[in-house]
Formats: C-alpha cells, structure tokens, sequence
C-alpha cells in the first residue's frame, strides 16, 4: 500500500495539459489495476505514445527504441487473440 502511495505522488508532476504526454500516462495509470499487470499499463502507455506523435505529425521525435517496444508490445497484445482466432 505504501509504495502505491509513493507511485501516486509521481502524478502531480505530469504535466495534463500537454495532450502528448498526459494521454499515454492516464492509460499507463488507468490500465495498469484494471488488468492487474504492470507490463500491460507501460505497453498501452508505450503505444499511445506513438500514435500520438504520429496523429500530430511529430514522427522525428519518437526515438527508435520507442518505435520497437511499441510494435512489440503490438505484437504481445495481438498474439493472443490471433492464437484464440486460429485455435492454437
């Protein structure tokens, strides 16, 4: 319980009027104990990161690493579905 205090002080210093950065942190806060797993909030943070900057038409400034852990946190949310689909 305390160190879901100390993650929640974190908030305050986000910034929630610059859409760029306030979207992809609510979905990494929201998603997070909706799916209880750490790994799904930061990988809908990632994405939302990106498609972001690609709506606004800032597509220079997604560093490439950024670029890969988004498609391969695509990757993982697709994989299971598309196996549940093909029966595997």
């Amino acid at each position: 319980m305390f160190v879901g205090f100390l993650m929640m002080t974190q908030v305050a210093g986000i910034r929630w009027t610059d859409v760029e950065i306030a979207i992809p942190a609510f979905l990494t806060i929201v998603v997070m104990p909706f799916t209880y797993s750490i790994s799904d909030g930061i990988g809908v943070g990632f994405v939302a990161f990106v498609v972001i900057k690609l709506a606004l038409g800032k597509v220079r400034q997604i560093h490439p690493l950024m670029w890969l852990a988004a498609a391969m946190f695509v990757v993982y949310f697709t994989l299971g579905p598309i196996e549940a689909a093909l029966g595997i």
